[in-house]
């Protein structure tokens, strides 16, 4: 663990997981702040980030800064193995704080999408995503962006998902946010043509 205020890279602890769900929350809205914006501020991480440490932690690094994450890369090495240990180990749990939208009336709007999601893990299995078989999550907070810090979680992600035998890995980003796309494409990623269903992100792959 870090034992100053230089920013440092290591492997995700539980004790870390507040501090994880509190970076998620808090870059949620297009890079901002979301806190208050969904019917918990629970509801984004406990689908992008809680299930990865739960269920991937091997593959979950976080950046330290004096003891504390400010940023952290979460994925899994096999999406579709992945997607049924959400289903069968993540889902039961989360289902019974967040129900289906179909089963709650007046269901808050700006969270019925992201309650569907977590219903529907096989969302993550697309069929032109087959060889790039890894696939991650990243968010830093907003003082620690910009500083090579996120390159160096998707390096050390993309290694330890080489380690567990992912090939390649992939990301989906929103086609809003113009500088990541640059960023990632930056990294060596490269777009990803998906015609097999309708996405609402861009994805990107590359060789781990």
């Amino acid at each position: 663990m870090a034992s100053d205020l230089t920013p440092a890279i290591r492997a995700y602890h539980p004790a870390d997981r507040d501090a994880v769900y509190d970076v998620c929350v808090r870059t949620a809205a297009a890079g901002g702040d979301a806190r208050g914006l969904y019917l918990d501020d629970d509801l984004m991480p406990d689908v992008f980030a809680g299930p990865y440490v739960e269920l991937a932690p091997e593959l979950a690094f976080v950046l330290d800064v004096g003891g504390t994450a400010v940023g952290y890369v979460v994925g899994c090495a096999d999406t579709v193995a992945f997607a049924a240990a959400f289903r069968e180990r993540w889902l039961p749990a989360a289902a019974a704080k967040y129900p289906p939208p179909d089963e709650v009336a007046g269901v808050h709007a700006p969270s019925a999408w992201l309650v569907e999601a977590l219903h529907d893990p096989e969302r993550m299995v697309i069929a032109e995503l087959a060889g790039y078989p890894a696939h991650l999550h990243i968010d830093l907070l907003p003082p620690y962006q910009g500083g090579g810090h996120g390159r160096l979680l998707i390096e050390t992600f993309l290694a330890a998902a080489a380690r567990e035998g992912a090939a390649a890995g992939h990301i989906g980003v929103n086609p809003e946010k113009k500088p990541a796309l640059g960023f990632y494409e930056h990294l060596g990623f490269r777009p990803i043509e998906i015609t097999s269903r309708q996405v609402f992100a861009v994805y990107l792959g590359r060789p781990t």
